[in-house]
């Protein structure tokens, strides 16, 4: 999914310690740290969920280096985009790539849940989020970055909380997380939102380990859970190479939008 160039190409000695990695074969090119949290397909089919139009707002809550919003942008052009992001070395890495990448990204240094005033005044048409896989209780990451970025310090019902009371009237929230957290994901947008779930398996035949959930704030539609996408070709993997279906080669390189069939 990414082309990897060394750090310091086109750049300065700090860069020794960042890669330079593709996404969306190349519409999209993404620095972050060669040792921490490092995105890979997680926040592009977060990006490939959102039902956004140009003209629209969107907010990512811990968007780390901008992976999901710069994907984002690059398939929906004219998007007004807002990040946050609690670690100061991300949020700084987001703002470069944003500008890197030619898009207008602001990115607010903050804790989701202690946000500006002026930001907690506004609305947006979209709120996306990656929220961190680690229990609080699981073996530490050997880099206090990664591990501050998938550690869950704050709970999933807070981020989920936060999403929706960003979110306008008709609005869409749309995560990706765990597969086993899905009771806890539906529970915090009971009676808020309507809500579509995409699973993820990694292999026809394999239970899903991913979800992916659209909720429209304020909906009345019944649930709705959509076939599991299936992400790899094929039982096993072969070797090199990457082996995507074909409709999830159309998401990684094409910049392609979800199946979620209008939900």
């Amino acid at each position: 999914m990414s082309l990897r160039e060394n750090g310091t190409a086109g750049g300065d000695a700090s860069d020794a310690a960042l890669t330079r990695d593709a996404f969306l074969d190349g519409r999209v090119m993404i620095r972050q740290p060669r040792q921490g949290y490092r995105a890979a397909t997680d926040p592009v089919f977060l990006a490939a969920a959102v039902p956004a139009r140009a003209g629209q707002s969107v907010l990512e809550l811990g968007c780390g280096v901008g992976v999901a919003s710069l994907c984002l942008a690059a398939r929906v052009p004219g998007l007004a985009l807002t990040g946050v992001e609690l670690q100061p070395d991300y949020a700084a890495l987001a703002r470069r790539n944003a500008g890197e990448n030619g898009a207008a990204f602001e990115v607010i240094e903050a804790d989701l849940t202690a946000l500006p005033a002026d930001l907690r005044a506004r609305s947006f048409d979209h709120v996306i989020a990656n929220p961190p896989y680690y229990a609080p209780h699981d073996p530490p990451a050997a880099n206090p970055g990664r591990d501050r970025a998938l550690r869950e310090a704050t709970p999933l019902a807070l981020w989920l909380d936060v999403a929706l009371r960003r979110c306008r009237d008709g609005g869409h929230v749309s995560v990706i997380h765990l597969a086993e957290r899905l009771p806890e994901l539906l529970a915090g947008f009971a009676g808020r939102a309507s809500v579509t779930v995409l699973p993820l398996a990694a292999r026809a035949g394999r239970a899903p380990r991913r979800v992916i959930l659209r909720a429209r704030k304020g909906g009345r539609s019944p649930f709705r859970l959509l076939a599991p996408l299936v992400v790899h070709e094929g039982a096993s993997h072969p070797g090199d190479g990457e082996h995507f279906t074909p409709e999830v080669r159309a998401v990684m390189r094409a910049a392609a939008a979800l199946p979620f069939e209008g939900g």
